[in-house]
């Protein structure tokens, strides 16, 4: 399953949650990091929070695309029989700074 994160480096405290609209790019998970966006610091520990908020290990969330960007695609890779429960967690994620909770952030 791939998702559309957008990176907050540098932030007074590191949270996952919210959503962030591109006009073209669409929804994103918001991911906050105190890391500064220096040598892949920030990134990194965007996987590692993301793998954390829903319950994954690190080596779960694979960084497709968007090294050097703050909007990153990751790959989720879990068993199919837990894509649904995975789905439900990202939503609420993305539904933190959604009001009426009607945006999903994943694709695939």
């Amino acid at each position: 399953m791939r998702v559309t994160i957008r990176v907050q480096p540098g932030a007074g405290r590191a949270a996952v949650g919210g959503r962030w609209t591109d006009p073209r790019a669409g929804a994103m998970l918001t991911v906050r990091v105190t890391e500064r966006a220096i040598d892949g610091r920030a990134t990194e520990a965007a996987l590692r929070a993301l793998a954390g908020a829903l319950g994954l290990r690190r080596t779960q969330v694979l960084l497709v695309r968007g090294a050097t960007s703050r909007v990153k695609t990751v790959e989720i890779t879990t068993p199919p029989v837990d894509e649904p429960a995975l789905r439900t967690r990202l939503d609420h994620l993305l539904a933190a700074g959604d009001p009426d909770g009607t945006t999903s952030t994943t694709t695939g």
